[in-house]
């Protein structure tokens, strides 16, 4: 029991009480995790914290530079990201000194690594009327066979102009004065939100280009193959156009582009048309990973679809998904950046923000049943960086009682040597008694890979489901070991309440009693000692439960 009390008052440290804060560690600590590499011996990079809000609007102060500095100091484990300027507004006036010159000079004395968070960078091409005006044959729009351009890119334009406008991304008088204040960062991600309207595959016979090399009636697969290899080919020189516009060597050295949905797709088998929204080909599921240095897909309950935490059609679901595709990504790309951007579906203005929704339906959210949330996805994919989404009129007053969570979520993996112990090195435990949910239409090579990592409890409702099919306790573990000496990390949530006594059943080792919380609870079971022992339970009063002995395994 002494050893439990030890791992409880660590993390009621790491949950935010007042302490002194060594910020050099700290910084140093960043800097280490964000550099080790995907196939480091130690184990997974631990994660860090970040946000899509730059905080560079006038009607809202969001989480800016200075901001997010200000919490590394505070002792959190966070990826500073910094607005990019597009190259239309040249100069340094107005987002200059005030925004970026301050907030350049501490990261610059911690040697931090660095995000800029721009628009999409090809935007340009479109925008622009220097480049939407070219002559249909340079044109790097789609161009329809009655030779009308069209406002959205096409994979089969000319490749150099995208080499030429990613160039001038990067060639602007704010990123060459930060580049003299702050001239050897060990990491420069440069992210994108990736939305600019595109062709589409199945659009490819609205491409005169397309038509007169190819015709009609190729087959989809040839379509996917055509086009995936158009956007390889052009984001590349995009990226490397960005890379010729840096002029410190260090930042040209250490410039990684990460694409917002650069990954393959969470509806992965929900309908059987789910490849028209897919670039998938035999032997890969996408292309993205040849295109960009990562990706952060989003983990969100969308607003704007039946998508909720509690049901089948959930991310908690889509997820699981994701893990043979990263494998697949590391194949293709071992240097593979792998972020998770979260989001809610808060949206304060709009009628069908979630928050009231669930108000609408008699539940309760707040920033508990976000951390379980979050937690789940964290553990689940375990990514480099767990990445924020609010809107650009979001104020940080309201932003922080949930962000608080990220960061507090993060914060626990870099405080308990159990937690980081098991996010380095624990391997994600499948549940091969049942399928992913989601069957349709799925190609041959892909049918027997582990999709389903979701544990069964007695309050998993009878199959089949359905997309609204409730779930009322998401759990997953992760082990270390080999038998008869594993040791499992459980992590449950419960999204509508605390639950007592749920049975979680693990694989390979048995049932287990568990107290499940709106906020997730963490369980240790230690095949050796045949029980499932209580880490922590993360509640409203902001600080951890006893440890507490839970039943005998098997």
């Amino acid at each position: 029991m002494r050893a439990l009390i030890v791992i409880a008052a660590v993390l009621i440290a790491a949950s935010g009480s007042a302490q002194e804060v060594d910020v050099e560690a700290i910084a140093r600590a960043i800097r280490t995790e964000a550099l080790r590499s995907n196939d480091d011996p130690a184990g997974r990079a631990l994660p860090l914290a970040g946000h899509w809000n730059t905080g560079h609007y006038p009607r809202a102060r969001g989480m800016d530079p200075a901001f997010e500095i200000g919490l590394i100091e505070q002792g959190h484990y966070v990826l500073p990201s910094f607005h990019h300027q597009p190259y239309w507004h040249q100069g340094w006036a107005g987002v200059g000194e005030k925004y970026y010159g301050a907030a350049i000079r501490k990261p610059a004395k911690l040697r931090l690594p660095l995000t800029f968070l721009g628009t999409q960078w090809e935007r340009g091409l479109t925008d622009d009327k220097h480049y939407f005006a070219m002559p249909p044959e340079k044109n790097p729009n789609v161009v329809t066979p009655d030779g009308k351009i069209l406002k959205k890119v096409s994979p089969f334009g000319p490749v150099e102009i995208w080499r030429e406008v990613g160039r001038k991304w990067t060639a602007t008088p704010a990123l060459r004065k930060l580049q003299e204040q702050y001239h050897d960062p060990p990491l420069v991600i440069f992210l994108s939100n990736n939305e600019h309207a595109k062709l589409r595959w199945h659009q490819a016979e609205t491409s005169k280009r397309y038509l007169d090399k190819h015709g009609k009636g190729k087959s989809d697969d040839f379509k996917r193959k055509l086009v995936g290899a158009g956007w390889i080919e052009r984001y590349r020189a995009l990226q490397a156009g960005m890379r010729d516009g840096l002029t410190a060597p260090a930042w040209k050295q250490n410039a990684i582009f990460v694409g917002y949905e650069a990954f393959g797709p969470a509806h992965f088998g929900r309908w059987g048309g789910w490849k028209e929204y897919s670039l998938i080909i035999k032997g890969r599921v996408t292309p993205w990973p040849l295109a960009w240095d990562g990706g952060t897909p989003s983990y969100y309950v969308h607003n704007w679809n039946p998508s909720t935490d509690y049901t089948v059609w959930s991310p908690h679901v889509e997820s699981n998904n994701w893990l043979f595709m990263l494998d697949e990504s590391w194949k293709l790309n071992p240097k593979f950046w792998w972020e998770l951007s979260v989001w809610d579906g808060y949206q304060p203005k709009l009628a069908n923000c979630m928050r009231k929704t669930y108000a609408k339906r008699g539940q309760k959210y707040g920033p508990e049943r976000y951390r379980g949330f979050v937690q789940f996805g964290m553990w689940l994919m375990r990514p480099r960086v767990v990445r924020e989404f609010r809107g650009w009129t979001d104020d940080v007053k309201t932003m922080m009682p949930y962000y608080k969570e990220i960061l507090r979520s993060v914060d626990l993996v870099h405080r308990n040597d159990l937690l980081k112990a098991f996010w380095r090195k624990g391997k994600l435990v499948p549940n091969r008694a049942h399928k992913h949910p989601y069957q349709q239409n799925i190609p041959d090579e892909y049918r027997d890979v582990d999709r389903w990592f979701l544990l069964d409890t007695n309050l998993t409702p009878k199959r089949p489901w359905k997309l609204k099919t409730e779930i009322p306790v998401w759990a997953m573990a992760l082990v270390m070991g080999e038998p008869p000496k594993c040791t499992w990390l459980v992590y449950a949530q419960s999204p509508l309440k605390h639950r007592e006594n749920v049975k979680v059943s693990l694989p390979g080792f048995g049932e287990i009693a568990t107290d499940v919380t709106v906020g997730g609870s963490f369980y240790v079971v230690d095949e050796a000692k045949t029980t499932g022992q209580r880490l922590a339970a993360l509640r409203n009063r902001g600080f951890f439960a006893p440890a507490k002995q839970g039943e005998q395994g098997r």
